[in-house]
């Protein structure tokens, strides 16, 4: 399927994965719009690409409904990568910091539906007029397994798996697809920081011993994906560092 000239929009895209996709969306033909709290990120990542910079907040019922507005008077949308999210802390369930449950399921599963219903129609015109349209939910493989400290961000994770799989059920048969992908373990610039309220040593300890995915990776995926023929559905992709073979299980200072 070719994507030239078609148009994707991609959230948390100031950083990591997001940035990385809109780099590799726009070397690949698309017109993306990136969008993200950090307006100057979204304008340097701009002049670096050529997207269009949209500052968002997918917490924000009024932000995301502008955002749905402007890009139905703009053209319409044909893809939206579902990226913004992020994880506080590694506490016992015992231990919970609620607000911090909080905020991972407000941002990874409400932000998520929120611009998932705000889009859905324009992907739907898209689809009718062109073929077929996307949404891509970045989960990650804590959707898919518990880990010791893990259970707000697991929870809310596999809170973002459960609404992409009853999605692809919902509207099976419509020229929408619904692809999820679960990344493992990333070395991104934030996450770690993020999860650890700014603690560079023990965010780099999580990558320390292994080769990690990059963002990269995780962006080729994306683009991969996407690229299919219009009756091809990736339901879903796993993708951890060759060492890493569980969520809790990598195997450090072996060459990988």
């Amino acid at each position: 399927m070719s994507t030239t000239g078609r148009r994707a929009l991609v959230t948390g895209a100031s950083s990591g994965i997001g940035a990385a996709t809109v780099r590799r969306l726009t070397a690949d033909g698309w017109r993306v719009v990136a969008a993200a709290r950090r307006r100057e990120r979204l304008e340097a990542l701009a002049a670096e690409t050529g997207a269009e910079p949209y500052a968002l907040d997918v917490t924000d019922d009024d932000a995301v409904a502008g955002l749905a507005e402007h890009l139905a008077a703009t053209g319409g949308l044909d893809a939206v990568i579902n990226n913004a999210g992020g994880a506080l802390g590694l506490d016992k369930v015992e231990d919970g910091d609620v607000d911090g449950w909080r905020w991972m399921y407000e941002v990874n599963v409400l932000g998520t539906l929120r611009v998932t219903k705000a889009t859905l129609p324009l992907l739907r015109e898209a689809g009718a007029a062109r073929g077929v349209a996307d949404v891509v939910n970045l989960t990650s493989t804590a959707a898919l397994g518990a880990y010791e400290g893990g259970a707000g961000y697991t929870a809310a994770k596999h809170g973002e798996h459960m609404l992409s799989q009853t999605l692809r059920w919902e509207i099976a048969g419509e020229p929408v697809r619904v692809i999820e992908i679960a990344p493992g373990a990333v070395a991104t610039e934030e996450f770690s920081l993020v999860r650890f309220d700014g603690d560079a040593e023990k965010a780099a300890r999580v990558y320390a011993g292994y080769t990690p995915l990059t963002a990269e990776d995780v962006a080729d995926t994306v683009a991969w994906t996407v690229s299919r023929p219009d009756h091809v559905n990736i339901d879903q992709v796993t993708i951890r560092p060759r060492a890493q073979a569980h969520n809790s299980k990598i195997v450090r200072d072996a060459g990988v």
